[in-house]
C-alpha cells in the first residue's frame, strides 16, 4: 500500500517546524533587544534581561536544527538558496555574535555597560532584520540555472526584501513587548502595553503589505491566492489574522497579561501558513520542488529515526525550562 505522502514531504514539514519553533522562541528574544532603547533605566533593562536569562542559550537549537536539516535533507536546495542569501546570513551570525557576547559581557562591566546595551540592540536588530531579508530574497524566486545558484552578489537586496526584514523586525518586536506584559509588573509592564498597542498597528501593517505585495512577484502566487477555486481554500488565512488581531486589542484593552504573548504567537503561526501556502510545493520557489531537492530516500529515513529520538527529547526539556522559571520577574529576581 502506498503512503499518501513522501519520506522528503515529512523532511519538509520537520525542517518547516523547525523554523517555526524558532522564530517562537528567539523571536521575543531578539524583540527584548531591539526594545532596549524604550527602556533607558538600567533597572528596568536588567530585569528585560532576567525575563529571557534562563532559556535563551537553547533558542538557537532549532535554527541549527533548520540549517543542517536542510543540508542534510534537502542538499539541492542548500547548495541553490545559500549563495543566493550569503550576505544577510552572515549579517545574521555576526548580529547573533554581538547580541549573545553583549548579554554575558553587560552583566560584568558596570563602567561599559551602556556600550554593551547598545551591542545587544545593534545585534538583535541586525539579526531580525537579515532574517526578514532572507526571508523576502527566498520567496521573490531565486535564479536557477543548471541546477545551480544562476543569480549576482546583490539579488538579495530589493524593495520587497526590504519590507519582509522590517516586517520581521516589527513583528519580533511585538513578540518582545507582549512576553514583558507576561513576565513583568509595575511601570516596565505598562510600558510593555502601550509599546504592544503601536507594535500591533505596526505588524499587522507589515503582514497586509508583504500579502498584498507577493502575489505580484509571481503569477503562480496570484493564482494561489486569488484565483478559482484556490481562494477558498487560502481565504481562511486573512480571515483568522483579522479575527486573532481582534482578540489581541481586546486582550490588550482588558490588560490580560497571559493572552497577548500567545495570540501574538498566533499570528505569526498564521502569517507562516500562508508562507507555506504560497511556497509548497517548492523548497526553491518556482524553481526546484520539495522532492526533486531531496536526498535519497534510505538517507532520509535513516535520519529520521536520529530525529524521532532528539526532537521529543529536546521539547521535553525546553518545556521543562520554562516552566521552572515561569511567573513574573521583578527587580528582586536574578539568575546572574
Amino acid at each position: 500500500m502506498s503512503l499518501p505522502f513522501h519520506i522528503a514531504d515529512v523532511w519538509a514539514f520537520i525542517i518547516a517546524l523547525a523554523v517555526f519553533l524558532y522564530i517562537v522562541m528567539d523571536g521575543f528574544d531578539l524583540g527584548l533587544g531591539m526594545l532596549f532603547p524604550f527602556f533607558p533605566k538600567k533597572e528596568d533593562r536588567n530585569v528585560i534581561m532576567n525575563t529571557v536569562a534562563p532559556v535563551w542559550d537553547g533558542n538557537e537549537t532549532w535554527l541549527v536544527l533548520g540549517g543542517g536539516g536542510l543540508f542534510a535533507a534537502f542538499p539541492l536546495a542548500y547548495a541553490v538558496v545559500m549563495p543566493a542569501i550569503y550576505t544577510p546570513i552572515i549579517a545574521m551570525l555576526i548580529g547573533l555574535i554581538f547580541r549573545g557576547v553583549a548579554f554575558e559581557f553587560r552583566w560584568r562591566s558596570k563602567r561599559e555597560r551602556n556600550l554593551w546595551d547598545i551591542a545587544f540592540f545593534g545585534g538583535s536588530f541586525l539579526a531580525a532584520l537579515s532574517q526578514g531579508i532572507a526571508l523576502g530574497a527566498i520567496l521573490q524566486g531565486i535564479n536557477v540555472s543548471d541546477r545551480h545558484y544562476g543569480g549576482g552578489w546583490w539579488d538579495w537586496l530589493t524593495p520587497f526584501s526590504i519590507l519582509t526584514g522590517f516586517a520581521v523586525v516589527a513583528g519580533y518586536s511585538l513578540l518582545g513587548a507582549t512576553w514583558l506584559i507576561m513576565k513583568t509588573k509595575g511601570g516596565l509592564r505598562k510600558e510593555a502595553y502601550h509599546l504592544s498597542r503601536l507594535l500591533l498597528i505596526a505588524t499587522v501593517g507589515a503582514i497586509c503589505a508583504v500579502s498584498l505585495a507577493t502575489p505580484f512577484l509571481s503569477i503562480a502566487y496570484w493564482q494561489r491566492w486569488f484565483e478559482w477555486p484556490s481562494i477558498l481554500f487560502t481565504s481562511p488565512i486573512p480571515i483568522a489574522v483579522a479575527g486573532i488581531t481582534v482578540l489581541l486589542l481586546k486582550a490588550l484593552s482588558d490588560e490580560r497579561d497571559f493572552r497577548p504573548f500567545f495570540l501574538s504567537l498566533a499570528l505569526f503561526l498564521l502569517s507562516f501558513a500562508g508562507l507555506g501556502v504560497s511556497m509548497w510545493p517548492y523548497i526553491v520557489p518556482q524553481s526546484i520542488t520539495i522532492r526533486e531537492a531531496a536526498a535519497p530516500d534510505n538517507s532520509l529515513y535513516f535520519m529520521l529515526a536520529g530525529v524521532a529520538v532528539m526532537v521529543p527529547i529536546i521539547l521535553a526539556y525546553t518545556a521543562f525550562s520554562y516552566w521552572v522559571f515561569r511567573g513574573k520577574v521583578d527587580a528582586k529576581s536574578g539568575y546572574h
